[in-house]
């Protein structure tokens, strides 16, 4: 009988998942003087690359989202510095913040929907 290989298909979901956790903790932690990041969520995770890159999913209470992702962007760097010394693996990977719109798109529908109703 041929020995049964086993895939480990959520690997990178769980990575992301752990991932966004320790990123919001260190943003909580680090920077909750942080006027810009004080107000940033972390709604979701994905990996690509076999868990290489982490895209990190983020909202906003501050309008402008081009200044909170230029903040993001800045500090970067130093968050995978930490999330290096927090996370328990041998490779760290790249992360990446992007915008995450859902709630935005989700109030315009239910909008276009009461107009629908009303005529």
């Amino acid at each position: 009988m041929p020995k049964r290989q086993f895939t480990n298909s959520n690997r990178p979901d769980r990575i992301a998942a752990k991932v966004q956790r320790i990123v919001a903790e260190i943003l909580r932690d680090d920077y909750s003087d942080d006027a810009i990041i004080s107000g940033v969520s972390l709604v979701g995770a994905d990996a690509h690359g076999g868990a290489q890159f982490v895209k990190l999913f983020y909202y906003s209470r501050m309008d402008d989202v081009a200044v909170v992702q230029k903040r993001l962007d800045e500090i970067t760097r130093t968050v995978r510095y930490e999330l290096a010394a927090r996370m328990n693996q041998k490779y760290v990977p790249e992360i990446r913040f992007e915008y995450d719109d859902t709630l935005e798109r989700a109030a315009r529908i239910d909008q276009l929907l009461d107009n629908l109703e009303t005529k």
